[in-house]
């Protein structure tokens, strides 16, 4: 059995953590043994409820911090130690900053590394991509997107995040939560989720949301999620004056844990981020038979099929993000439509088994390559 030791730095669940815990669940435990080293916090606990062997490791943050060469070691070392304990046989990183920890400790124990690469990095962090491909033995993209500027072709390997469609059951319904939020049961709402981060581009939504009210003043708008990892107070405000101009007609639900039941209570999801590595939400969304409209930026072409499972408008396009959520917004038959097709496609190629079988098949290659068990 190939023990795969996870490391992970996150204080707060993101997308990130929330894909790799659902690697964690489906993953063949007859064939792997998973071990994750994780920062004190919500996904140590989150893990530990999977029955998966967690170690409080800790990886503080080292860039531009005077004592951060000195962490890193720190961390490192107690990473090599652990993997020597534990009789793990391939480091697995998951996020930027846990990478570093990851790779010396790897380099520490002579374990091969895998490098999950979940952001497309500009040619400022050129450094780092070059650094972690010379370093790791195989390479994960999230998608096309983030291997295009990955300087190690021969090493990548694009495998896609899944979801778990145990959480998106044929028969949501959105009714509960409407009636919670105070939303109109018969009004069109549209609505945009993730953290509240500019790049997330909440300010594009809900400047389109004001051209739409013009043409459908019934509409209902949500902005779905919280700074998860603070110092946001500044964006915040500024979004919550934009939203004063909707004449209260937008929700700010904060960060939830519920997020089927919230999609569900939308019409259309609305994604307007810049560069894009993947969008976890879009494939919620599609789960939850709801269409997409997005900025065709990064990842997002690869995961829409506009047309088909939603519309695509170009990056940045105000005019034509309010355009086209007034058209879906005005049109059920067709939401209706992609909406289906958008649960097909998740299907038959976003699910968290399918995510888990192709890095199963990797971790293979690796032990095969290095002649270890597996």
């Amino acid at each position: 059995m190939t023990g795969v030791l996870f490391v992970d730095h996150a204080e707060a669940l993101g997308g990130a953590e929330h894909s790799l815990l659902l690697l964690l669940k489906h993953l063949d435990r007859r064939r792997f043994r998973p071990l994750l080293a994780c920062n004190r916090g919500p996904l140590l606990q989150a893990a530990a409820a999977l029955d998966v062997p967690v170690t409080p490791v800790e990886m503080p943050r080292i860039r531009g911090e005077l004592l951060g060469p000195l962490w890193l070691l720190r961390g490192s070392l107690a990473l090599a130690g652990l993997i020597r304990r534990q009789g793990a046989d391939i480091v697995h990183s998951n996020v930027m900053r846990a990478s570093f920890y990851a790779a010396l400790s790897a380099h520490l124990t002579g374990r091969p590394l895998i490098w999950h690469v979940r952001d497309i990095h500009p040619p400022s962090e050129r450094w780092y991509t070059r650094l972690m491909c010379r370093l790791a033995t195989r390479v994960i993209a999230i998608s096309q997107a983030v291997a295009a500027v990955l300087p190690c072709p021969d090493k990548v390997t694009v495998i896609y995040n899944g979801l778990d469609l145990e959480e998106y059951p044929p028969d949501l319904d959105g009714a509960a939560a409407r009636a919670e939020l105070g939303l109109p049961f018969e009004a069109p709402v549209a609505g945009i989720v993730g953290r509240l981060q500019a790049w997330k581009g909440q300010e594009h939504f809900l400047r389109a949301a004001a051209r739409v009210v013009r043409h459908l003043p019934e509409a209902r708008f949500l902005v779905v999620g919280g700074a998860i990892f603070g110092g946001g107070d500044a964006y915040v405000a500024r979004l919550r004056r934009l939203a004063a101009d909707l004449g209260g007609r937008v929700i700010f639900t904060g960060h939830r844990q519920d997020l089927p039941r919230l999609l569900a209570a939308l019409d259309v999801l609305v994604h307007c981020s810049a560069a894009e590595p993947f969008g976890r939400v879009l494939i919620e969304g599609m789960a939850a038979r709801r269409p997409v409209l997005a900025f065709a930026d990064g990842a997002v072409p690869e995961i829409v099929r506009h047309g088909e499972t939603g519309i695509l408008v170009p990056p940045g396009d105000e005019l034509a993000l309010a355009a086209a959520m007034a058209e879906l917004l005005g049109d059920a038959e067709r939401r209706q439509r992609m909406g289906a097709a958008g649960r097909r496609r998740v299907e038959q190629h976003f699910t968290a088994a399918q995510t888990a079988r192709a890095i199963e098949a990797m971790y293979c290659l690796v032990a095969k390559d290095t002649m270890l068990p597996h």
